[in-house]
């Protein structure tokens, strides 16, 4: 098995037995989320700890992992990610968050992100700065966890993340574009609503405008899909705004954004 160039098994049962290994040893990336999901994260993390020879931390973990009511996904790295920043605090660790950044596992790298987004030492400005080498990692997983631990913070200082991620809209790297529009969704997935947005979606269009003809799908495709979530309390608006961008900005990209966000509201008509 050519284990780099490997595609991705459609279903759990799928993913070959030496894939599975390598995962739990942090050795390889997932490359799609079934494979994310066969991790042994409790395996994974004994891995980890002992070859960074930080296996003094493994006992904490798993009393909070026995603790976790669910054991999914979601808990597992939140768990990890804020077990590992309270003992590594403790200890004035300051090479643990900087081993687990650099990890080849992308699950790992994924835990780093909750070191900021429950780190309360940090200002919001530091944490948005902290957050960016995850925002653009080559990693899809990883990216979508540097949002997703932002969130909180997102919505505790909405108008302040808000002049933040205007600039974001704007950087060069499209990863970063993309996080602007994905961690400011009124609906988002798999997290919390953002009720301000729902109500005032144009509290955002500093981050939607710069957006609106973005050259790239992964970009067009949040943006989409943060009208869409608009769209479902206020859909009037949605409306008005992508007359206007047809209007401004006549480009195949556009087209693009408008017919995503517009699905919605396309389908109850």
């Amino acid at each position: 098995m050519d284990i780099k160039n490997r595609k991705g098994a459609k279903n759990k049962k799928e993913v070959p037995e030496e894939v599975r290994t390598l995962l739990n040893q942090g050795k390889i990336e997932a490359v799609n989320l079934v494979e994310s999901l066969v991790i042994d994260q409790e395996e994974l993390l004994k891995n980890v700890l002992i070859n960074l020879k930080s296996e003094k931390y493994l006992d904490s973990c798993k009393n909070e992992i026995n603790t976790m009511e669910k054991k999914t996904y979601p808990q597992f790295m939140s768990t990890i990610g804020k077990t590992l920043l309270k003992k590594s605090k403790e200890n004035n660790d300051q090479k643990l968050f900087k081993n687990l950044s650099n990890h080849t596992s992308d699950i790992v790298r994924s835990w780093a992100c909750y070191f900021i987004g429950f780190d309360n030492d940090l200002t919001l400005t530091e944490k948005f700065e902290a957050i960016k080498p995850f925002a653009s990692d080559d990693h899809f997983s990883v990216r979508e966890e540097s949002w997703f631990v932002m969130r909180e913070d997102i919505l505790d200082n909405l108008e302040e993340s808000i002049t933040i991620l205007s600039k974001w809209s704007e950087e060069k790297d499209p990863n970063l574009r993309r996080f602007a529009s994905e961690a400011t969704r009124p609906r988002g997935v798999w997290t919390k609503h953002i009720n301000e947005l729902k109500k005032s979606p144009e509290l955002a269009l500093s981050i939607l405008d710069p957006l609106k003809s973005d050259e790239e799908k992964y970009v067009q495709d949040s943006v989409g899909n943060w009208l869409n979530d608009a769209s479902k309390t206020k859909a009037e608006w949605v409306e008005n705004l992508c007359k206007n961008w047809i209007k401004t900005s006549p480009t195949k990209e556009t087209e693009k954004i408008v017919k995503r966000g517009l699905r919605t509201i396309s389908k109850n008509k």
